[in-house]
């Protein structure tokens, strides 16, 4: 039988009825929060929030950046370019240019409402991050807030939806492009000029739309005046692919690489400093927009830059550099870069003052100078510094013969290997722990993984490794291999090389500062690390002219598979300082110095080696070096 509703009503006010109607109350009142609160707090932010026109934002970017030596003191100024800052309208954007960065950036920019769902879901779920389109960029860097906090993306989103309904697309596309960065100190079209050396007009090309286009993720990186045109031309790759799935480009239309088109940076692009000064600075922008300070957010709230760089060493590095190499042929090039063992702090970085060049910063072939690696690699498996190993005079290693002649003898051990220069007994090590083993203890040691996503100790596939990492043919650029050797330098800890300390805003507060990152490099082990560490130490004993103890390799890479070098480099540490030299030319060949002699390590390189390592430790205490295990005979 059915109850009627009316004698539902009548019937006794039990516990179970008070629950059900106490339930539906709650329920209601969770529901209409849930709904409502947002709601209300959206409606809010709508009228209260606003978004700056691009003519406010770029009065805001017209700022300087001040970049500091570690005592406080000014190393230079990072200066906006007369004349880069010029509003353009829609109208006089080209429409090659246009259609690139919305292939690159948005690709559904004309139908979309101004954000991205699936990225503001994703920061409301984790509170960070979330892809964003032209919209939500010009928001980001119209208000100078990019963290990526829940509170932004909400602001952002409520901006989007507002600014969406408030304006057209293509008023939208006009205000991001004119603050955005191109990198050379330009914001928005003017790049042109800064790059091809041309006005913006439509004969702007396919090809240099898409290199243009290329440059918003990350100018300080992608320009090939920093990363050279191999990366560069990665980067245009990657937009001309998108070009033409997207429909922009037909099959047929013919686009190349604008390699011999682009323009060095004059001396007002790279903003009134000289060649090692403008080095100095692309390294020190392209660490910081990797942690999240790109240049437009430093020039919005003129923030200064406190580097690691000591004013001092910088000075004898240019000095001990530039001096030694006055006495060589016009051909040779050089570099040195040297850091704080403990906290892989960059004290002085000299990249050359030839060109826009940055030697320090460009991948060299390491040669004999890898044989600490191959060294740590065998000790990690067993091995002992003082133990006998063959010295063939002849060996195989993955389908490749090597032949040099003996010079370690019958009784050859790694430290003696290590002091003869002997190479077949490393290559022999090399086989015996195996080429896998070799590239992850070098990797573990400091070796970066990729450097501009191009994987290291690889061959040009990217995943095979050859006989070439035995014989240090792999070129890795003396930044890296500096801090690799530093981790031997710090008993086995290793820290990551880093030109930035500190980052202040206009009030001088500290608003970032470089984490430690140091930590046992071989594994989790200590006790493991600082053994290798101290034991390959113990191979590289050296002197420095004042008497002051130190560990030093030299080492040179082969030109091709002849006899004649190409590189040649001195890599070596106190407890206090880990210093880095390479010597070579600007492309592929053999090297003779002034003499008539081959290039090797331990003659230009080692000269300015010692003449830094002497200058920069003036003042500084006379500390032991990390004693490995003793030789035999004198345990």
């Amino acid at each position: 039988m059915t109850i009627a509703p009316e004698e539902e009503d009548r019937k006794p006010d039990t516990s179970r009825r008070r629950r059900r109607r106490r339930f539906r109350r709650v329920a209601g009142w969770t529901a209409g929060t849930l709904v409502g609160v947002p709601l209300i707090a959206f409606w809010v932010a709508y009228l209260v929030l606003d978004v700056r026109s691009p003519q406010d934002v770029l009065a805001g970017l017209d700022k300087t950046v001040i970049l500091q030596y570690s005592d406080g003191s000014e190393l230079l100024k990072v200066l906006p370019a007369d004349g880069d800052r010029l509003f353009v309208p829609y109208s006089k954007v080209p429409a090659k240019l246009r259609d690139a960065i919305i292939a690159t950036e948005d690709p559904t920019f004309w139908d979309n409402q101004g954000f991205d769902p699936t990225g503001i879901g994703r920061a409301f779920l984790t509170g960070v991050g979330g892809g964003s389109g032209i919209t939500q960029q010009y928001i980001k860097k119209s208000t100078g807030d990019a963290d990526a906090t829940l509170g932004r993306k909400f602001a952002e989103l409520v901006l989007a939806t507002k600014i969406t309904q408030e304006q057209s697309k293509e008023q939208i596309f006009e205000s991001y492009v004119n603050i955005i960065s191109f990198g050379r100190g330009t914001f928005g079209p003017a790049a042109m000029n800064a790059y091809f050396g041309k006005k913006l007009d439509d004969s702007i090309t396919w090809s240099e739309a898409a290199f243009l286009a290329g440059m918003i993720q990350s100018p300080s990186v992608h320009d090939p005046a920093a990363s050279g045109d191999i990366h560069a031309s990665r980067r245009w790759q990657y937009v001309r692919d998108k070009l033409a799935v997207r429909g922009y480009v037909k099959g047929g239309e013919p686009m190349a690489y604008p390699g011999t088109e682009i323009q060095p940076p004059s001396e007002t692009r790279a903003g009134r400093v000289t060649y090692d000064e403008f080095h100095v600075k692309q390294q020190v922008l392209a660490e910081l927009d990797q942690d999240g300070f790109p240049l437009a957010r430093l020039q919005q709230g003129t923030m200064t830059v406190e580097t690691t760089l000591d004013r001092g060493m910088q000075d004898v590095a240019r000095k001990a550099l530039l001096d030694r190499l006055k006495r060589e042929p016009k051909e040779f090039r050089g570099a040195l870069v040297a850091a704080d063992p403990k906290t892989g702090a960059v004290r002085a970085y000299y990249g050359g003052d030839q060109g826009v060049r940055d030697y320090a910063g460009t991948p060299h072939a390491l040669g004999s100078a890898f044989s600490p690696f191959t060294l740590a690699a065998a000790l990690r498996q067993g091995y002992g510094p003082d133990q006998p190993i063959p010295s063939p005079a002849k060996v195989e290693f993955l389908g490749e013969n090597f032949q040099y002649p003996d010079v370690c003898g019958p009784k050859c051990t790694p430290r003696k290997a290590m002091v003869s220069h002997a190479i077949t007994p490393f290559i022999a090590m090399a086989k015996k722990v195996g080429p896998d083993a070799l590239s992850e203890t070098a990797r573990q040691a400091g070796i970066p993984e990729t450097v501009d996503g191009v994987p290291t100790l690889r061959e040009k596939d990217g995943f095979l490794i050859g006989a070439g990492i035995a014989a240090g043919r792999y070129a890795l650029r003396p930044l890296d291999v500096m801090g690799a050797y530093g981790t031997f330098a710090a008993d086995g800890r290793r820290a990551t090389p880093h030109l930035v300390a500190k980052v202040r805003n206009q009030s001088g507060e500290v608003v970032w500062e470089h984490p430690d990152t140091a930590q046992p490099a071989f594994g989790e082990d200590g006790d493991l690390s600082r053994r290798v560490a101290a034991d390959v130490t113990g191979t590289l004993d050296s002197v420095l002219p004042d008497g002051r103890p130190a560990a030093l390799r030299t080492g040179e890479a082969e030109h091709g598979i002849g006899p004649d070098n190409q590189d040649a480099w001195a890599v070596g540490y106190t407890p206090q300082l880990v210093t880095a030299v390479w010597a070579g030319s600007d492309d592929d060949r053999l090297l003779k110095d002034a003499g008539g002699a081959k290039l090797t390590g331990d003659v230009v390189p080692a000269d300015i080696w010692r003449g830094f390592m002497v200058a920069a430790h003036r003042g500084l205490p006379v500390r032991p070096l990390a004693a490995g295990r003793p030789p035999v005979g004198r345990r």
